[in-house]
């Protein structure tokens, strides 16, 4: 294994033990503490997968030997057959015309898994398992199916992260997602002009599906959010595995009215209610630059 670990790396690891150390402090004596919860966001393109990869490594290894276990929320996809049925039962909304938004994912199943991991340590003999499930984005032409078997997860588990774009975006009212609306949405840095491309029921369709993935987030015990330090150099390079380049082109443009409209539920929360996260003063933020540098890190 490498021995490199990007300083974004570092800081990230030290937020976790530090949480992780809190969150221990709080098992009650005798019982099998469950694994620590942490929600990782950020954009298409800010190196998730790597940074996150590289995070497990530097846990697991001396002096920590921490089981760090990783699940990204694509591979919670609704099967293709499901994304297809969703699709032609919203003909008109663009941002349902395949994976990616809130409403593709399989609710049913990522509550299941994620109780099931809350739970994976209590078993006495350590025979528990949990199957966590592959999404293979290359089938079916980059539409994308789930494998049929996926990855088994044994206890212990020290660590579970769950990483994807969304992780944290919460619904809002509909009057904030007017005033949005109504505003500068054109990212005119990217070029793309959001009211050509999504009509305004279209947006409130998310945001009525973001209310079921709430159960999601109330889960979480911490969280680490990466931002680029330009938003709009956010590319769908990896999500796009298997399409062609008009593909890709519509793949990114269905996930930027997100950002728009939802993206600052990881700090705020559900705006309608005033219910804040509960992971808020245990959340760090990390701003990375256009050749994935570090430029600075901040609490939340």
């Amino acid at each position: 294994m490498s021995s490199f670990h990007p300083p974004a790396v570092r800081h990230m690891a030290e937020h976790i033990l530090n949480c992780l150390r809190e969150h221990r402090s709080r098992s009650a004596v005798g019982l099998r503490c469950p694994p620590l919860f942490v929600g990782v966001q950020g954009p298409q393109g800010s190196g998730k997968a790597f940074l996150t990869s590289r995070l497990r490594e530097q846990l697991g290894t001396s002096p920590y030997l921490l089981t760090v276990a990783v699940l990204s929320i694509d591979d919670i996809y609704l099967p293709h057959a499901g994304l297809t049925t969703l699709a032609r039962a919203h003909p008109l909304n663009r941002l349902l015309q395949g994976r990616g938004q809130p409403g593709t994912h399989d609710l049913g199943l990522g509550i299941a898994l994620l109780q099931k991991i809350r739970k994976i340590n209590e078993s006495v003999d350590g025979t528990a398992k949990v199957e966590l499930p592959v999404f293979d984005k290359s089938l079916f032409g980059g539409e994308g199916d789930r494998l049929s078997h996926g990855k088994i997860l044994r206890p212990p588990v020290d660590v579970f992260i769950l990483e994807g774009w969304c992780v944290g975006f919460y619904p809002t009212s509909t009057s904030l997602i007017e005033e949005r609306w109504n505003g500068d949405v054109s990212g005119s840095e990217d070029c793309f002009d959001m009211k050509s491309f999504v009509r305004m029921e279209d947006i409130l369709a998310i945001n009525d599906q973001l209310k079921a993935y709430v159960a999601w987030w109330e889960m979480l015990d911490a969280f680490i959010q990466w931002r680029l330090q330009q938003e709009h150099d956010m590319k769908a390079r990896n999500g796009g595995r298997g399409m062609t380049d008009e593909q890709v082109k519509a793949f990114v443009d269905r996930y930027i009215p997100g950002y728009v409209f939802f993206a600052d539920g990881v700090t705020n929360g559900l705006s309608e209610r005033g219910k804040t996260p509960r992971w808020i003063g245990r959340g760090l933020e990390v701003v990375i630059g256009p050749e994935r540098e570090l430029i600075h890190t901040s609490k939340f």
